[in-house]
């Protein structure tokens, strides 16, 4: 059988593998392994469910949940009547829930645990939205997605196969709407040919023998949900970290080949390691460096001189394996997106062993334009060749465009919008900066909107430099800002854990992060790393004047969307003192 429609993925995987765990999760404590007849059973009760409920074709039913085997089961049983899964951020703010329900005209709402029943619940009745709420939790006062299934056993009469037939390869798959870091909610129309071509694309990323992913990336983003329905086509079981505090506990657990993360995470793994190498003493210490330098020196996975792989077997031998062992000991592949990853991170975890594989896409095209792969397909420091059956083509003004299947159909109720970003050749533009190499990988070089001139007439490309400042081992988070001003300025939030132990060291108070941001001595640390960063940039790129900032930026305070990247706009608004004063005293200063 030939997989036109997602949906389609569950009678192949019947077929092909008639596999006893597709999906697992932990339920009191115990995982649990859900089997593809469970799976196709409880699908077609949800669908079914839906029908008697009125659903029909194109309305519009709305998951809100953090990842587990009921968010997929939900997605096909909606999708398989044609009626269109729109995903929810758990983290949603309220104006921008208000918006989503009422512009698609939200018919159903599935929601997990009893915190987003009564989150969903308070928005549904103070905005006087007509929407049903049904909770894959057990609730007291809720209505139970059992009823769904329950009434879904009982509707014989329904022929689901009148229903599926109907769903065309170019009807709406789902409506994603993006995190509006820019504005109003743009809802993302994404067919089911879509994703069915990302399918064909990205077989390659998934190396072979691969048999357990461990997933903790947001499935309410296209990246994870695509990669889902990757590991569902090519038999690979899913097992669902518990929370995102319990990742490293969950990947000694299952101990999968393979997982996705966005390179924020992977930062805070590194420097956890970086931490615990530095508390070694003697030889130990210093073998742990020595195969840190070697795994910096890492290239590619061919490109590699006797002596290098001897140095490598070694460090791995001693140091690295002992860093893949807290991470399961099996993961062969890393695959990394939804921002720009570090270099040093791509070289270290290769080296190694686990090969990290940084890709590249926006919600907009489903998500893959280009994506590293396993041996000569790895180029570190770029976002991999681009995928098959897509065209990529850079601008005269450098910002890539793209052309493929897998290109959205449009923002949803906003034609305008859609031919702003998709042109009469049909390419959508897709707003970051890059450059394709003589061997066809895509390197990404900044991001249109993100650029700014200083009012010297200088160029800056924020990400770069940011990039380059987080080697430090003393910046958790940092961005630079300048526009208009006469140079680039940072605003950094310090990793606090290395500040209190550098602290210690050199007999510095430590009673608070409030405090510490404000030591002389801590400043001065600070300004002595910054311009050690500096001296790979041109000078009108350097940074020239900072701000600490005594608390990290999250999902929960606003600052970062749930892919862990930063939202200018929301941190330009929340710090426009801390800014003025960084350019009002070098007013004074001149």
């Amino acid at each position: 059988m030939e997989i036109t429609r997602i949906f389609d993925l569950l009678p192949v995987l019947k077929e092909k593998y008639n596999s006893s765990c597709v999906l697992a999760a932990k339920e009191k404590g115990i995982w649990v392994e859900y089997s593809i007849d469970r799976i196709i059973e409880m699908c077609n009760q949800v669908s079914k469910g839906l029908i008697a409920k009125g659903i029909v074709k194109n309305d519009k039913v709305g998951i809100m949940s953090a990842n587990r085997p009921e968010w997929n089961i939900a997605d096909f049983g909606i999708t398989q009547t044609g009626a269109i899964q729109v995903p929810l951020y758990p983290t949603l703010s309220e104006t921008d829930f208000h918006f989503i329900i009422q512009d698609c005209e939200m018919k159903i709402l599935f929601v997990s645990t009893q915190e987003l029943y009564e989150k969903a619940h308070s928005y549904i009745v103070q905005g006087g939205h007509k929407v049903e709420l049904f909770t894959f939790d057990t609730i007291e006062g809720a209505s139970s997605w059992n009823e769904i299934l329950e009434l879904g056993k009982k509707s014989d009469s329904i022929n689901l196969l009148e229903y599926s037939s109907k769903v065309s390869p170019d009807d709406l798959l789902t409506l994603i709407y993006t995190s509006g870091t820019t504005g109003t909610p743009k809802g993302v129309m994404l067919t089911h040919n879509n994703l069915v071509s990302q399918l064909n694309d990205c077989q390659k990323l998934i190396p072979k023998g691969s048999s357990k992913a461990l997933s903790f990336l947001p499935l309410s983003h296209i990246f994870e949900r695509n990669v889902i329905y990757l590991y569902m086509s090519d038999n690979i079981q899913v097992f669902y970290a518990e929370s995102m505090d319990t990742i490293v506990a969950n990947l000694n657990e299952v101990h999968p080949d393979i997982f996705t993360t966005v390179p924020r995470l992977l930062e805070k793994v590194y420097d956890r390691i970086l931490a615990r190498g530095k508390e070694q003493k003697g030889i130990k210490k210093a073998i742990f460096f020595w195969a840190l330098g070697v795994g910096m020196k890492f290239e590619s996975l061919t490109s590699r001189n006797f002596l290098y792989n001897f140095q490598l077997s070694i460090a791995r031998k001693l140091v690295f394996s002992k860093w893949l062992a807290g991470l399961g000991g099996n993961v062969r592949v890393i695959v990394s997106g939804g921002a720009a990853l570090q270099p040093r991170l791509a070289r270290i975890f290769t080296a190694a062993g686990a090969t990290v594989l940084e890709g590249y896409g926006l919600t907009e095209t489903s998500p893959v334009i280009s994506v590293n792969l396993v041996g000569e397909g790895q180029k570190i420091g770029t976002v991999g060749r681009v995928i098959e059956s897509n065209v990529v083509k850079i601008a005269p003004d450098g910002e890539i465009l793209v052309k493929g299947p897998n290109i959205m159909k449009g923002y949803y109720k906003q034609p305008e919008k859609t031919s702003e970003v998709i042109n009469s050749e049909g390419f959508f533009h897709t707003g970051d900066i890059g450059e394709l190499d003589s061997e066809g990988f895509l390197k990404i070089t900044g991001r249109k909107k993100e650029y700014f001139k200083t009012s010297g007439g200088k160029y800056i490309t924020p990400e770069k430099i940011e990039n380059k400042l987080k080697e430090s081992p003393f910046i958790e988070q940092v961005m630079v800002i300048g526009e208009g001003e006469r140079f680039p300025a940072a605003l950094i939030v310090p990793a606090f854990d290395h500040l209190k132990s550098y602290c210690e060291l050199k007999n510095i108070p430590y009673r608070s992060q409030e405090e510490a941001i404000t030591l002389p001595e801590i400043l001065d640390k600070y300004q002595r790393e910054i311009e050690e960063y500096n001296s790979g940039f041109g000078h009108w790129e350097q940074v020239k004047k900072f701000v600490l900032l005594p608390k990290e930026w999250s999902i929960d305070s606003g600052e970062m969307t749930p892919k862990l990247s930063i939202k200018r706009r929301v941190v330009m608004e929340k710090f426009q003192k801390e800014i003025a004063d960084i350019y009002k005293q070098e007013e004074k200063a001149s």
